[in-house]
């Protein structure tokens, strides 16, 4: 896989996972929630937990392509800016628009 189909994959792969909360009833897209409805508190830190597997899978087809570049804090607040921003739709879609 070349860089440029990386970096395609990547951002893909973020625009899905940042949705998927919003999206779905269900944890992670896959286990049904006790309650049916998840709340916002549950949303974020599957947010969360959804921005470290798309992290880990930047970090693996970095690897994959040559060795990794060590990062300071200012690449992490970035990119996760980038991943909330990419959220935004399925946010408004769940909690702004009239169902």
């Amino acid at each position: 896989m070349n860089q440029t189909s990386s970096v395609w994959l990547v951002l893909l792969a973020a625009l899905a996972a940042a949705n998927l909360p919003f999206l779905s009833q269900r944890l992670l897209g896959c286990w049904p929630t006790r309650s049916g409805d998840k709340g916002l508190a549950l949303r974020l830190l599957e947010l969360a937990l959804l921005y470290l597997l798309v992290g880990g899978l930047g970090l693996a087809l970095e690897q994959a392509l040559g060795q990794i570049y060590p990062q300071g804090w200012e690449f992490y607040a970035i990119t996760a800016t980038l991943f909330l921003t990419l959220a935004f739709p399925g946010f408004v879609w769940r909690y702004l628009v009239r169902h």
